[in-house]
């Protein structure tokens, strides 16, 4: 009982994020590497779950794994997406998007 408060913690935390509440589900596995919790929200809830640059995901991740340091475990989240859900637009690298913000000044100090 007491290893699957992360399952628990991801559940819960989705749940309140989504439209879909009840289509949010959980898998919890364990190997060598530690424990890894797969979630599955409906396709509709994908961008509130990444959020904007991947933040909400990110941060999911880190709590997920503060809960897991507190039980001693090893806890990674994969979110599952699947084939074909992605738009057909090419997706920005990160490279392209520092690119865009680079501060001119800044260049212009490197003296190349």
């Amino acid at each position: 009982m007491a290893q699957e408060k992360d399952q628990d913690f991801i559940d819960f935390t989705v749940k309140a994020l989504v439209d879909h509440p009840d289509d949010v589900k959980t898998e919890r596995t364990i190997d060598e590497r530690g424990v890894l919790i797969t979630l599955h929200v409906n396709q509709e809830d994908m961008g509130q779950i990444i959020g904007r640059e991947g933040q909400t995901a990110r941060s999911l991740r880190t709590l997920l794994r503060v809960v897991g340091a507190k039980n001693n475990a090893r806890v990674n989240l994969k979110i599952y997406e699947p084939e074909g859900s992605r738009p057909d637009r090419p997706r920005r690298e990160r490279s392209e998007r520092s690119a865009d913000n680079t501060d001119t000044s800044v260049v212009d100090d490197l003296k190349i």
